[in-house]
Formats: structure tokens, C-alpha cells, sequence
């Protein structure tokens, strides 16, 4: 959630903060701000909305001179979004400014100990900085102009450590102060934060994307640590029992991945991207002679792997969707007993695992704060932690035992697309892998393999139905409930379908097992309630079927996703889009697509941001 920047260098601070503005815009858009040192002196400016109609206009207007400066990007915690509560936020002198993602706890408490401060906003990051300004007050006053100035002796670094001793919560923080305009101080606990080291320059981010275009040298920041960054210096502390451990990494990254080109949205390039993607999620991962999968990162031995008797699988939003796929895979090809939780659940619960359970978290941003309390409550436990991720150098890519990377690229748009086919392709391979160490003989592993090298061609033919897509979408542009049906594999599918029409086009959308639906969603049928069925020529095909006619005779209209070849379902529908063949547990990589298509052209042609919907933002980094 929300978007941090900060800058120290010999360059000009605000067009390098408002550029890494705009790149992490996706995390939040409430409003966003930005405070840059001239001198002595700290400008602010701040404003309620997207950044291109409101901090760059006001920017535009009103130029910012400095070469040391912060940035922010909001999306609403404590507070609505309005202009008082926009970041930065500054201390009662004015001298102090920081931004801030994530949640301090014990704000109020907080508070009430500043007895005489004036509050204008009402956000718990105001009542921080006070806090700081407080105990920089303090230092300053007891310290003689020789004390050391450097790394955490530096007063504003140590105002910074004295208050977060009292915080209970999280954060990311980056600080500056009018005092000494070649420092910014920041800090992180539960919230991402990484250092850029550039020449004669270093920044601060939320995310890589931010810095990219400007160093690929990165210091990705521990909990509870504290960095004090100028030009040319960069010094690390803990607040934590131990001391800070520094590692540079390099960025692998393409600036221009995470640019839309010539397409209208992020959304539509990421579902266009999906054949290479899967692609690149299978790459150099199958073992045709052997006839199984083969990763480099799961730092678990075969007999580790082959004592595993249980599987449990905490995620959350779209992850959650390609968990229960995993959940049916697993069980499928290697007989291992599988259970997905929701992450925030499964965090809280007692929850009995066996011995030699695996707990496998499955995030895009390796940031989720519930999948990180997830993962670090079952190593706590002893229990092996893998992670299917998709982003380099996250926290929980660091902080589980072993992991697989996803290799999709910077996924911008808010509703996942490209990951969740990534992610999906990886439990496809990982559950192959752990049903040939078990009892999936070679002639079925072989099949999957041969079957899976076809697919990135198959997506490409689904998405040529674009036009035929978008026509079915404004047909129903106008409805205000769908229902998404399917079974077995397909049921994850209707789920996810659902989810990425509510979340972008704000219409009410379920998604059910098709057997359900006359368990009580079937009163909610009517001519106007269209029902999309994901039903394919497989084994459960007749089924489904019945369960269709079943809409049909409560004249409710029905979007049908079946197989090439089927030559009898479009006469009992309204409208029909035909897939390539292919494996049952494979489907679902070339259903999901059309159904991402609908939703997008559906909250093109109602007028949606599709790239911002309302409420949302990319990456859950707070409870």
C-alpha cells in the first residue's frame, strides 16, 4: 500500500520524485505529495487524487528547488483522502518532514503523550512525526555543535530510533530535515523499503520499479532497520538485538517493462503478455527425459520433498484463486493432502499441521503483509516454508526456506492477470514434480510436459477472440449482477473471473461451483442477471450442462466457455467463445484469459479507471 520516494544527490530532487511518483502510483492514488530542502528552508506540496491532476499541476504552477527531498503516493489508512491528510506530514516547527506506509497501532495513545501539539490532519503518521520533531528537540538541545554527525549518531537518524521505540506497528518511513539538507533518513519494519545507490546520489523506494531507470544497485532494508543516506554516504543500524546486515544486490529489470507502450492500460499490455509470460515460467523447468519439473531454488532435497504428507497453502485475492487450483493439482498428481487458507485467517489459527507439513505462500509482491505473518508463524512452528513469487530481493522471497520465482515481469495494474497464469503454471510444475517422486507414472508426466510446451500458442489464439470478447462485453455492460459457474478445475476460474469484474467495473459478481447455484444463488436469476459458464468437453461436461439448463429455464442469459469442437451448447446460449483443446487441469491457464478480457472491456465501456479502481491498490502491506 502506498508509494515511497526519497532522494539525496547532486541532482535536482523534484522531477526524479515526481517521475518514481508516477511509477508507483499503482500502490496508491488517493493523493500523493512531495517536500524537497532548499537550503534551509522545506517546501511541501500536496494534494488530494491522481498525480496528473493534482500534485503536477500544483508542481507545475509552484517549481521545487532542492536537491534532497520526499515523495508519497496514498492510499487512505487512517483518514480519507483529502488534501490535509496527503504526505508529507511535518513536525509543529515545520522543520521535519516524513512519509510514511503502513499503520502505527498506538497512535492515539501516542497522542495524547503531545499535550499542546495542534493536528491538522487525521492520520497517524501526523502524530509520528511530531513524535520525531520531539525527541530531535531534545538531542539538539543537549547536544554540543561537535558531537558526530554521522550514520545513527546523526540527530536526525537518532531522533528517528528514539521514536520508533515507542511505535507499535509498521512502517516504511524516509525523513528529512531543514537542519541538514544532504540527509534523508529512513527506516522500515513491515514495510518495504529499498536503497538505490546511484553516483554521487541515493534514493529511497517502496519498490524497485520507482528507482530502476536510475540504478540497479539496491539495498533491500530489513525490519528494523535504519538508514541514513547523502550523497555519497549510506550507514545502516537496527533498532532489532542484532546488527544490520548489508547486502547490495543488482537489479534485474527492464525500466521499460513497466511502461504501458502503445496500449491504452497496463491491464490489457499484462493480459496481451500472458503466452510469453507462461513462458517464461516454464522456462528451463522441464525435464522431458525424466519426465518431471525440476527447479533450482526449493533448497529441499527429493526425500524431503517425498516425506512432505502434507500440503498447506496460505494466500490472499488472486493468489488465494491459484492456491485452490494448486490444492486440486497436488492432490491429483501426488496424493498429498492439500489445504488453502485465507493468509489473514491462517495467521490468527491454531491450526493443527502434522510433522512433516509444507507450507507453500504464493504472492505477486512477496510484500502481502497476512503471507508474511503466514510465513514467519509456520517457521516459528518448524515447518518448512516455500514461496512461488514473482518479485526479486521481496521479504518473503528472503525469508522463506526456498521459493520459485514467477519471471513475469512488473505487473502494474492493479487487477492481477499475468501472474495469476504465471503462478498457476508453477503449481502445475511443482505438483508434477511432486507426483513423479511419488506415484504419476512417466507416460502421464510426459503427457502434461508435451501438452504445457503447446499452451503459450493455444493463449495466443484465445486472445485473436478479443473483438468477439469485447462484443459480449458491451451486450452486458450494463448489468448490475453476474454470476461465474464451474466445476473442478474450472470452479477456481469462476472465482477469479468474478473477482476481476467487481474489483474494475464495480458490477456485484459471484463465483460459484455450477452444483451450487441451486442451493440458493438461483433465486437471484433473472433475465438480467447474466451467468458466465466455463464448460468444457470434460469429464464433468453433462453435468455442467444440466446445471446450465438449469439457469436457462429461469430465462437467465448465459455466456458460454466451452471446447472447439463443441457443436451442440450454442444453440442453448446466448453467447459462446470456443477454447483449444487440452488437458483438464491445464484449461484453466486458456479460460481465465477471456474472462479477464470481458471484465476489462466491460469497465472500459462503463467509464472505469481500469488501472486504478476505486479502494484498491497493488501491493496489501498493512493488516
Amino acid at each position: 500500500m502506498c508509494g515511497i520516494v526519497g532522494y539525496v544527490g547532486k541532482r535536482q530532487a523534484c522531477p526524479l520524485l515526481l517521475e518514481g511518483l508516477r511509477r508507483l502510483e499503482y500502490r496508491g492514488y488517493d493523493s500523493a505529495g512531495m517536500s524537497v530542502l532548499h537550503g534551509r528552508e522545506l517546501h511541501t506540496r500536496k494534494k488530494k487524487g491522481a498525480i496528473a491532476d493534482g500534485l503536477s499541476r500544483l508542481i507545475a504552477a509552484s517549481p521545487l528547488e532542492g536537491r534532497t527531498g520526499v515523495g508519497h503516493t496514498r492510499w487512505a489508512t487512517h483518514g480519507s483522502p483529502s488534501d490535509e491528510n496527503a504526505h508529507p506530514h511535518c513536525d509543529p516547527h515545520g522543520r521535519i518532514a516524513i512519509v510514511h506506509n503502513g499503520v502505527i497501532e498506538n497512535f492515539q495513545q501516542l497522542k495524547q503523550t503531545l499535550s499542546g501539539h495542534t493536528f491538522k490532519s487525521a492520520t497517524d503518521t501526523e502524530v509520528l512525526a511530531h513524535l520525531i520533531g520531539v525527541h530531535y528537540d531534545r538531542i539538539v538541545a543537549a547536544r554540543p555543535d561537535t558531537a558526530p554527525r554521522d550514520g545513527s549518531h546523526h540527530p536526525l537518524a537518532q531522533a528517528v530510533m528514539n521514536a520508533l521505540r515507542e511505535v507499535i506497528g509498521t512502517y516504511g518511513l524516509a525523513v528529512v530535515c531543514v537542519d541538514d539538507p544532504t540527509v534523508l533518513v529512513g527506516a522500515r519494519r513491515g514495510s518495504p523499503l529499498v536503497v538505490g545507490i546511484g553516483r554521487e546520489e541515493h534514493f529511497l523506494a517502496s519498490d524497485t520499479t520507482a528507482i530502476a531507470a536510475h540504478t540497479r544497485d539496491v539495498i533491500y532494508l530489513n525490519d528494523h532497520d535504519v538508514v541514513t543516506l547523502g550523497s555519497t554516504t549510506c550507514h545502516v543500524a537496527s533498532l532489532g538485538p542484532d546488527a544490520a546486515k548489508v547486502q547490495v544486490s543488482r537489479l534485474e529489470f527492464d525500466p521499460e517493462a513497466a511502461e504501458r507502450g502503445s496500449h491504452p492500460h497496463f491491464m490489457l499490455k499484462e493480459i496481451l503478455e500472458q503466452p510469453r509470460t507462461v513462458e517464461n515460467a516454464m522456462r528451463g523447468r522441464l525435464n522431458h527425459e525424466e519426465a518431471t519439473a525440476k527447479f533450482g531454488g526449493l533448497n529441499m532435497t527429493l526425500a524431503e520433498l517425498r516425506d512432505v504428507d502434507q500440503i498447506i497453502i496460505p494466500a490472499c485475492g488472486t493468489s488465494w484463486h491459484a492456491a485452490l487450483l494448486g490444492e486440486y493439482l497436488f492432490e491429483e498428481f501426488a496424493h498429498i493432502p492439500t489445504e488453502v487458507e485465507y493468509a489473514s485467517e491462517f495467521r490468527y489459527r491454531n491450526a493443527p499441521l502434522e510433522k512433516h507439513t509444507l507450507v507453500l505462500v504464493i504472492t505477486q509482491s512477496g510484500e502481502t503483509a497476512d503471507t508474511l505473518a503466514g510465513l514467519r508463524e509456520s517457521r516459528r512452528r518448524g515447518h518448512k516454508v516455500l514461496a512461488i513469487c514473482n518479485a526479486v530481493g521481496s521479504t518473503i522471497a528472503r525469508e522463506a526456506d526456498g521459493g520459485i520465482y514467477l519471471h513475469a515481469g512488473p505487473e502494474i495494474g492493479v487487477a492481477s492477470t499475468k501472474a495469476f497464469t504465471s503462478q498457476l503454471t508453477v503449481l502445475i510444475l511443482l505438483a508434477l514434480l511432486m507426483g513423479r517422486i511419488r506415484m504419476l507414472p512417466p507416460r502421464r508426466g510426459q503427457e502434461i510436459i508435451r501438452t504445457l510446451e503447446t499452451l503459450p500458442q493455444q493463449m495466443e489464439a484465445v486472445l485473436a477472440l478479443n473483438a468477439s470478447i469485447r462484443r459480449i462485453a458491451l451486450k452486458y455492460a450494463a448489468a448490475q449482477n453476474f454470476f461465474f459457474l464451474g466445476r473442478q478445475y474450472n470452479f477456481p476460474v469462476a472465482l477469479e473471473g468474478a473477482l476481476k469484474l467487481k474489483e474494475i467495473s464495480y458490477i456485484h459478481a459471484e463465483g460459484y461451483p455450477a452444483a451450487e447455484m441451486k442451493h440458493g444463488p438461483i433465486a437471484m436469476i433473472d433475465e438480467n442477471t447474466p451467468t458466465v459458464f466455463v464448460i468444457p468437453t470434460d469429464s464433468l461436461y453433462h453435468k455442467t450442462l444440466a446445471n446450465l439448463e438449469e439457469i436457462k429455464a429461469r430465462h437467465g442469459p448465459v455466456i458460454a466457455l466451452t471446447t472447439e469442437g463443441n457443436t451442440t451448447l450454442a444453440p442453448r446460449v446466448d453467447d459462446i467463445l470456443h477454447l483449444p483443446p487440452t488437458l483438464e487441469p491445464l484449461f484453466p491457464l486458456l479460460a481465465v484469459l477471456p474472462l479477464q478480457l470481458l471484465a476489462y472491456h466491460i469497465a472500459v465501456a462503463r467509464g472505469c479507471n481500469v488501472d486504478k479502481p476505486r479502494n484498491l491498490a497493488k501491493s496489501v502491506t498493512v493488516e
